[in-house]
């Protein structure tokens, strides 16, 4: 693996660095073996990037995008899957069933840096593409059901970007589900004190109160549910249970639509 440091964007060391560390937890919650091996390639101190509250919404977020994963695909076993804005995360393998069509769609300069670490499988291939322009979507094949996952992603867009990339997917896409990860308004005003992201040049974009708010940028859109992670992350630990109280309203969630 010929992968530097320089390499990998601030904001994809965070999941990776904590996918990395729990999977070498003898307990692992989540395991992602390409993660581990990322890292352990990149041989750099990354714990910073692994504080203790961000570990353990990392780990409920992908908790809870495998298994809503895993419901969809059960339902519509041939459905096409993108993984938009994918960085170097491999959603793939934790939800095949044999059958889906599945894309890792992320800018070029992210997609060079992807091939360094992956191939393209069987019914599993990389795209060059932006979620803001819909030329990339052309290139794929026809199916009867669509889901796009975003995970990662939207909460660093302008109310306009989302609004932009929202209508993009239901233009591309005549069926489709939507599985993005939102964030409140909490976080767009105080995100320099997120003690993860805090450690990258990243800001925060558009927050909201309620996926519905989505809606009313996107009529053809129907949101099904909204999940925040404290429901997962309350399960493990008292500190988890104590943010669910005094941070209701303020975790990420993760809401899916449906057109």
């Amino acid at each position: 693996m010929d992968l530097t440091f320089g390499d990998v964007q601030e904001t994809a060391l965070i999941p990776l660095a904590i996918k990395a560390s729990e999977t070498a937890r003898e307990n692992a919650r989540i395991v992602d073996f390409k993660a581990k091996e990322i890292i352990d390639a990149l041989g750099v101190d990354v714990s910073k990037y692994d504080p203790f509250m961000s570990h353990e919404g990392v780990v409920a977020r992908t908790i809870l995008y495998r298994d809503e994963l895993k419901r969809l695909i059960e339902k519509y076993p041939d459905a096409l899957c993108v993984n938009l804005g994918c960085g170097f995360d491999d959603k793939f393998t934790q939800v095949d069933n044999g059958r889906i069509t599945w894309f890792d769609v992320d800018l070029p300069d992210q997609i060079e840096k992807r091939r360094k670490v992956y191939s393209d499988r069987d019914r599993c291939t990389m795209l060059e593409g932006s979620a803001l322009d819909g030329e990339w979507t052309k290139q794929l094949p026809k199916h009867d059901m669509n889901i796009v996952v975003m995970e990662g992603v939207l909460e660093y867009f302008s109310k306009g970007q989302v609004k932009t990339c929202i209508n993009m997917l239901c233009d591309s896409f005549e069926h489709g589900y939507l599985l993005a990860e939102l964030h409140s308004p909490f976080l767009e005003k105080n995100g320099n004190h997120h003690d993860a992201v805090k450690h990258t040049n990243a800001t925060f974009g558009w927050g909201t109160k309620s996926g519905l708010e989505y809606l009313e940028l996107e009529p053809r859109m129907r949101l099904i549910s909204e999940t925040s992670y404290n429901e997962e992350m309350k399960k493990y630990s008292i500190r988890g249970k104590i943010f669910a109280i005094i941070g209701k309203n303020i975790n990420n969630r993760l809401a899916v639509f449906e057109w």
